[in-house]
């Protein structure tokens, strides 16, 4: 491509301090390093989380200013960094914010998909020699864990890509790189949710729905959908939800509620939702016989508080990252599993906005107006 080697000036959506909205800013991304790939994005699904590290910062722990959101990305690759074999210019790819080397302890044991590479560096916004390369007005930008995809072009290392099926749409299977892959896999692949059981999946946003989906794709024989937005309960059907509770029409607790609803308990509960009191409620919703609980919320400096007989009678706590997947090797499977309609996304986008647009996404959040919202580059 014309532009490889060179420095590009494109378009993003800067995060210049905690609590403001995003700013639409012309900013220089640099041609990649070694082992780097640069990224033409074309879309970009807009999580949850990426709010939250911009307006919820009291329940997470603080990240560098000024920094570039977005982590569910897709697009084309535009040009490589020196020693980069595993993607080539052209390729549609997906950028990952949970590496795969293949090499370390961690990528080498199949109970964990935690790759070390490079994890220091891009939590703290930069890439492997400490700086980001992303600059606005002669200042160092950060990339949020590594990736930000709100952004036209984007610079990640070699071990956060990887290759999907030139026919894949982007515009949905952007989805793949964080939401949608977290809640499916917590279900099949953390919980390992058995044929038969009955499940509760807390919270019907992406995440969540793609729990249900998952329980769904078990086999489980009831899935009960939990959430004080009734409007969404419509939605969960399409993704498998077999019952619904707001808890909200109970003066029971939920955990109690659903104990009622299945004698006893749950076999399973996903906790979609990211709050420590709907944590204890998902444990406690579980049948003591041997039922499991898997976090796949996101929240990382409050504390959950357990009783002991919430464990020692056989429950089974669990947490889930990325749902569990090997990210290099596995999101490629999941694109074709959606482009052979084993798993659904269109289903998921409610919205798709210009990146100018991208403070109406956030808007769309807090309302509980959208399941995903896509920014189309």
């Amino acid at each position: 491509m014309e532009t490889e080697g060179k420095v590009i000036k494109c378009k993003v959506a800067v995060a210049w301090e905690p609590g403001k909205p995003l700013s639409i800013e012309k900013v220089e991304v640099a041609p990649p390093k070694a082992h780097e790939v640069r990224i033409k994005i074309a879309a970009s699904g807009v999580c949850h989380s990426d709010w939250a590290y911009l307006y919820d910062i009291a329940k997470m722990k603080p990240r560098p200013f000024p920094l570039v959101l977005g982590h569910e990305g897709a697009g084309v690759v535009e040009s490589v960094g020196p020693g980069v074999t595993k993607v080539s210019i052209g390729d549609k790819v997906i950028p990952l914010f949970l590496p795969q080397c293949g090499q370390c302890e961690r990528c080498q044991s199949p109970k964990t998909n935690l790759c070390t590479k490079n994890w220091e560096k891009t939590q703290q916004g930069v890439l492997a020699d400490g700086t980001s390369r992303i600059t606005c007005k002669n200042q160092q930008v950060h990339q949020f864990i590594g990736i930000s995809t709100f952004s036209e072009y984007t610079v990640v290392p070699e071990d956060n890509v990887t290759k999907i099926h030139p026919d894949a749409p982007l515009d949905r299977v952007c989805l793949l790189g964080c939401g949608v892959s977290t809640g499916y896999g917590a279900a099949v692949n953390t919980g390992k949710v058995e044929s038969g059981s009955t499940c509760a999946v807390f919270g019907l946003g992406a995440v969540g729905l793609a729990a249900v989906m998952g329980c769904k794709a078990a086999g489980a024989s009831r899935i009960i959908a939990v959430d004080i937005n009734s409007d969404k309960f419509e939605i969960g059907k399409t993704f498998g939800a077999t019952e619904f509770v707001n808890h909200k029409d109970h003066s029971k607790s939920i955990q109690e509620v659903l104990r009622e609803l299945t004698n006893g308990g749950v076999d399973y509960a996903l906790e979609c939702v990211g709050d420590v009191a709907v944590m204890r409620a998902a444990v406690e919703a579980c049948s003591p016989a041997g039922g499991v609980c898997v976090i796949v919320g996101w929240i990382e400096v409050e504390e959950l508080s357990l009783a002991p007989l919430d464990i020692l009678l056989g429950r089974t706590l669990k947490g889930t990252y990325f749902g569990g997947w090997k990210s290099v090797e596995a999101v490629p499977r999941l694109v074709q599993d959606y482009m052979s309609r084993k798993i659904l996304l269109d289903e998921f986008v409610t919205h798709r906005l210009a990146l100018d647009q991208i403070n109406q996404a956030f808007d769309l959040i807090v309302s509980g107006k959208s399941i995903r919202t896509v920014i189309e580059m």
